[in-house]
């Protein structure tokens, strides 16, 4: 008759646990940084090349890797997804405005701008305007979106910058070019009276145009050009107006985040290498503006050299922008009232 030893049962099937327990600092510490970046809408293949390169950078700098996750939506949709909880550790945006939104929650520093060069942008691009190949509708500038029987498609200003910058683009045109408030109004309820549907974001408002073959004239940062004519061939052409706004790409790290997940430093090389050699090419590849001046020259074709201004420069402030036209009641409303 065999006798079993309990005694030795236990120690035998101890062991693998005793075996695994040893082991697990060693895999604990060999598991890679996670970092989210919450970003605009389309921005998507810029970063997608970009972690690729920060990637290989901080293994080969810090001897670490790291795995990089993207969120990507409307950009005031994603600023209120991180408000809400979303857990983003980085928060790269096309306005400034949806940055401040998050800042003023307490989630991220005040001073966020001061941390990096440009006011923390490593990149622009500015609204210009698609069209169908040859022009046929002969659109040169803002007051021709203006014209009855325009199909102008802009994502939604209430939820998307890339709308936002349409909106300010079409307004500080008429400023800029020696109007006042009153006739910039009447240009933009023009404007936006030709618009036959609000996409939640740019990548939507693309599709509409360029694949569902709505409208006449996409309203979009030059930054999509190149991604249009990659998914759909060759069958737009660019159109510059005399006077469009610059489009700035702020990037922040977010304080809360980071701190509470012990990602910080990851964090900050992270944004704080977009301004690298290597990151300014790779903003070029995607049309991107880059803020290295000898990198722009060297790409002036392009990127043409045209008239542009600021939001802080027409409208104060976006936090200024945002108070009189944007928020529920203002004036972007009380045209809509009237569409």
């Amino acid at each position: 008759m065999t006798v079993r030893n309990p005694l030795r049962r236990r120690l035998v099937l101890g062991a693998p646990a005793a075996a695994l327990a040893g082991a697990l600092p060693s895999l604990v510490h060999a598991a890679p940084v996670t970092l989210l970046n919450v970003s605009y809408d389309v921005a998507r293949e810029f970063y997608k090349d970009y972690n690729k390169a920060f990637a290989a950078y901080w293994k080969k700098t810090a001897g670490e890797d790291i795995t990089l996750n993207q969120s990507h939506g409307g950009s005031s949709k994603q600023a209120r997804a991180v408000i809400e909880g979303l857990d983003a550790d980085v928060i790269t945006m096309n306005q400034a405005l949806d940055i401040d939104v998050v800042a003023d929650k307490g989630l991220i520093a005040a001073d966020w701008a001061k941390r990096l060069p440009n006011n923390a942008a490593p990149t622009s691009s500015v609204t210009m305007f698609m069209v169908r190949k040859g022009n046929p509708k002969g659109i040169k500038d803002w007051s021709d979106l203006a014209k009855p029987g325009m199909g102008v498609v802009i994502p939604n200003p209430k939820v998307t910058g890339n709308g936002r910058y349409t909106y300010l683009g079409a307004w500080g045109s008429v400023i800029k070019g020696g109007g006042n408030a009153a006739q910039a109004r009447e240009l933009v309820q023009k404007i936006f009276a030709n618009v036959p549907v609000f996409d939640g974001g740019g990548r939507a408002a693309t599709t509409t145009f360029a694949q569902r073959s709505i409208g006449d004239v996409l309203c979009t940062f030059e930054s999509e050009v190149q991604s249009i004519v990659e998914e759909f061939g060759n069958r737009f052409d660019v159109v510059y107006p005399a006077r469009t706004v610059l489009a700035e790409n702020p990037v922040a790290v977010v304080d809360k985040v980071v701190d509470r997940k012990g990602t910080r430093k990851q964090a900050e090389a992270y944004l704080k290498y977009l301004w690298s050699e290597e990151a300014q090419r790779i903003a070029v590849k995607h049309n991107l503006r880059p803020r290295d001046a000898k990198l722009l020259a060297a790409h002036a074709k392009d990127f043409p050299n045209v008239s542009t201004f600021t939001v802080d420069e027409v409208f104060g402030s976006w936090k200024k922008a945002q108070a009189e036209h944007f928020n529920d009641g203002g004036i972007y409303d009380q045209i809509m009232a009237r569409k």
